[in-house]
């Protein structure tokens, strides 16, 4: 049986609005294998990156569970939840915003290491950031350059290293690739499968590249306004599709040849406000399938084949 890693039960966070609560992610369900890759797909607003910092507990959940390595990290206190630090990481999705301009390359690969008090000596310190740099494919003359002498794609190498700098199991890799052009971010994604590969890691990919999504996922989870739609295996996902925003997305993917009948799907509507939802499937408004049980209630995330699951009245 493959080793759960990462384990996430009913997790709601809300988030307290002049208007009311604005549920950003609304009881979602998931796991991930340890060294095997989840990507979560959606729109800009569903919730992706909200997930990412809240199963990290960058942000604090509203309600649900979070097991990692079999422990529920809530109940954890701060101290306790120092020693899975280290285990948890996350890239983010600006490679300049999220280094400091102040630091150095070495300076911000270091940071971790001087955090946790890994080693007792520069010298230490010093082979750890240069071993870091070789992995993360970044050569060591930059190492005191600072990030707004770097192009995007060394500085999200940059990134990696310093995310690789405790030897974590599990990553959130929060669009590490949109802000690169095309040839960087095949580099990007080939040197994150090489280093999963290499390190047994387990990868949180969150994308709304398609593109990006088949190539490096193992399971495909497709959410919509702060809800999980359909989670199958990847090959399912992109051959057999259920859920019809699912099949939306799918279908505005470009093809990259000439003289083909596209058969696009336009979802019209517009997406409902996340704030204090009204009962149903809150992709009602915009679904060409809907009908009147689907206003009422919401539908419950059910396995329609063996490991694929989705949350639709009509499938």
């Amino acid at each position: 049986m493959p080793e759960k890693l990462l384990e996430v039960k009913n997790l709601k966070k809300y988030f307290k609005t002049k208007q009311g609560y604005l549920h950003a992610v609304d009881d979602v369900n998931f796991a991930i294998n340890r060294g095997k890759t989840l990507s979560l797909v959606g729109e800009s607003g569903c919730g992706k990156s909200t997930i990412g910092r809240v199963v990290l507990r960058l942000l604090e959940a509203t309600a649900g569970e979070i097991y990692f390595e079999g422990a529920n990290i809530r109940d954890l206190d701060k101290m306790q939840m120092r020693k899975y630090r280290k285990k948890m990481q996350i890239v983010f999705q600006d490679p300049y915003s999220s280094l400091d301009s102040r630091k150095s390359v070495y300076e911000s690969i270091a940071e971790p290491l001087v955090v946790q008090k890994a080693f007792t000596n520069k010298k230490q310190y010093a082979k750890r950031v240069y071993e870091l740099m070789d992995t993360s494919g970044l050569a060591q003359r930059f190492a005191n350059a600072y990030p707004h002498e770097l192009d995007g794609g060394r500085r999200q190498r940059v990134g990696i290293a310093r995310a690789l700098a405790l030897n974590p199991s599990f990553i959130v890799l929060d669009e590490p690739v949109s802000a690169l052009d095309v040839s960087i971010q095949a580099q990007v994604l080939n040197l994150l499968q090489q280093l999963q590969d290499d390190l047994n890691l387990t990868y949180l990919f969150i994308s709304h590249d398609l593109s990006v999504v088949k190539h490096i996922s193992d399971m495909v989870a497709v959410m919509y306004l702060g809800k999980i739609v359909e989670l199958a295996n990847c090959k399912s996902i992109f051959q057999n599709p259920v859920h019809p925003y699912t099949k939306a997305l799918l279908s505005a993917v470009p093809i990259p040849k000439i003289n083909v009948k596209l058969n696009r799907i336009i979802l019209e509507g517009d997406v409902p406000s996340p704030i204090n939802p009204k009962p149903g499937c809150r992709f009602a408004g915009r679904c060409r399938l809907c009908s009147s049980v689907c206003k009422e209630s919401d539908p419950v995330l059910t396995e329609v084949d063996r490991g694929h699951f989705v949350s639709c009245f009509n499938k």
